[in-house]
């Protein structure tokens, strides 16, 4: 950078006037600054309206000790009864210390966004030079120039960066509405299982201990008893799975829902929800999540806003480095010196051309992004829906098929029973049998729920896509039991 001498006099005619000019131009440039403020409260209330909008529930940023008061009482009345979907998601929304922590971000990226639009401080420089019997002092008082006539574009770069922020924390939002639904379904299904691999436990061990005591009188032979036995211990095998099963998604609920101590006492209802009557019908889905979802919302902007930075990145391509300052020198041998200086980088070597070209690179890559993040939406919400699909047909087909079915089968075996045509123990198996297709529709049922979460998160962001279940432990165990 090459500077003027400030040792030299300067002569100018109108110091004075030079001096109001750019005092004047400072004021203005403050006035301008003083523009850039606070919120209330920080962008939050676009939270507030895209969870009462998508979900129809209420968030809490608790920034005060009334705040946390607010939220402990709302969680109470929850706890008080048995949740809901509706309820755990309401929990989750108001208690959930990781989402508390994401709406600091909300406050963060806000001071950063008042920071890039105050003034850029200015700088006062001060030398006392001897030269002999000479001792000369130099003032002077300087301010980025280049930084004061990019300031507005700046600022609106970073209101930009604030609203794709909000998004991303909206999105924070609805993902931990879908997580805790999906683990709401989890949840109670484990609970409904345990509750009938309990049943399968205690019929094989009651067909075992039977099997036991008829081959002690010599009326069973040891192949049929060890068979009987056999049932029995997959019997239990299958509940202790159950039961790991039924404490690890209780866990996970637990944690997505903020709860320790005596608040992870809450207690779930004993089943599921009832399948809908019919599966909802959306053949624009993929135009609907394309207007809806809000990942691919703030990729477009992400995009945008790249390209307004390359546009930023040409105009001060080639004055990297511009400084205006007011300068003072006095002597105790000459006159003093008044007037300004301006400081620019020349340039010579670099003419911002490999800054303009890394820009451009930054652009087109977060175009490519953009339409990657639309192409994988269309996927996504198609996968989504038809395992939603699917898994309605699944759970409908077991609920009017399988297991009305099995429970004539199984009022037939009574019948046949009580004309002493079958023995105790067929009756045992058929009812193992019936119990295990009960317990596989609950199955099939908490998938069409995890499938229905899958599909409203696909329609307003990434979700992550359930796998269906193939067939549990339990089934199995209860499928050989039958034959």
């Amino acid at each position: 950078m090459i500077e003027p001498s400030t040792t030299q006099p300067c002569r100018s005619r109108r110091p004075e006037g030079a001096r109001l000019k750019l005092t004047g131009v400072l004021l203005i440039a403050a006035l301008a600054g003083g523009c850039a403020s606070f919120s209330p409260d920080a962008g939050f209330s676009s939270i507030e309206a895209t969870a009462k909008e998508r979900l129809g529930k209420d968030v809490q940023w608790a920034r005060s000790a009334a705040d946390d008061d607010v939220i402990e009482r709302r969680v109470a009345e929850l706890l008080a009864k048995p949740l809901t979907v509706d309820a755990a998601v309401q929990l989750a929304l108001l208690n959930n210390r990781g989402l508390q922590a994401r709406f600091q971000d909300l406050g963060i990226t806000e001071a950063e966004v008042v920071q890039a639009g105050r003034l850029p401080n200015p700088g006062f420089s001060f030398g006392r030079l001897k030269q002999g019997a000479e001792i000369e002092i130099e003032r002077g008082l300087h301010i980025n120039l280049a930084r004061l006539l990019a300031l507005p574009m700046v600022s609106r770069l970073e209101a930009r960066r604030f609203d794709q922020v909000k998004r991303e924390v909206a999105m924070d939002v609805l993902a931990l509405a879908a997580d805790t639904r999906k683990a709401y379904f989890q949840a109670v299904a484990a609970e409904e299982a345990v509750r009938y691999m309990r049943q399968v436990k205690e019929t094989a061990e009651a067909g075992a201990e039977l099997a036991r005591r008829m081959e002690q009188v010599g009326n069973f032979n040891k192949l049929a008893r060890a068979r009987e036995q056999g049932f029995y211990a997959d019997a239990a095998l299958g509940l202790a799975r159950a039961d790991q099963a039924q404490r690890s998604s209780r866990e996970r609920l637990t944690r997505l829902l903020g709860l320790w101590g005596s608040q992870a006492q809450y207690q779930l209802p004993e089943r599921l929800p009832d399948l809908p009557t019919e599966p909802t019908n959306q053949p624009d889905i993929e135009s609907l999540a394309m207007r809806q979802r809000l990942d691919v919302q703030a990729a477009k902007l992400g995009a945008e806003q790249t390209a307004r930075n390359l546009g930023l990145t040409r105009m001060t391509r080639f004055i990297n480095v511009l400084e205006l300052g007011l300068v003072r020198n006095s002597s105790n041998e000459a006159p003093r010196q008044t007037g300004w200086e301006i400081s620019v980088e020349l340039p010579l070597f670099d003419w911002g051309g490999a800054r303009v070209a890394r820009a451009e690179a930054i652009y087109m890559q977060a175009v490519h992004r953009a339409a990657q993040t639309a192409i994988n939406a269309r996927s996504e919400v198609r996968e989504a829906y038809g395992n939603y699909r699917s898994a309605y047909d699944i759970a409908r087909h077991q609920r009017d098929e399988i297991v009305p079915l099995r429970k004539r089968i199984s009022e037939e075996q009574v019948l046949r029973y009580n004309g002493m045509l079958i023995g105790v123990f067929e009756l045992l198996a058929d009812a193992r049998s019936q119990i295990t297709s009960v317990n596989a529709y609950i199955e099939s049922l908490r998938d069409f729920w995890l499938a229905q979460s899958d599909l409203d998160m696909a329609l307003v962001g990434k979700a992550t896509i359930s796998t269906p279940a193939g067939p549990s432990a339990a089934a199995m165990g209860g499928g050989g039991a039958a034959h």
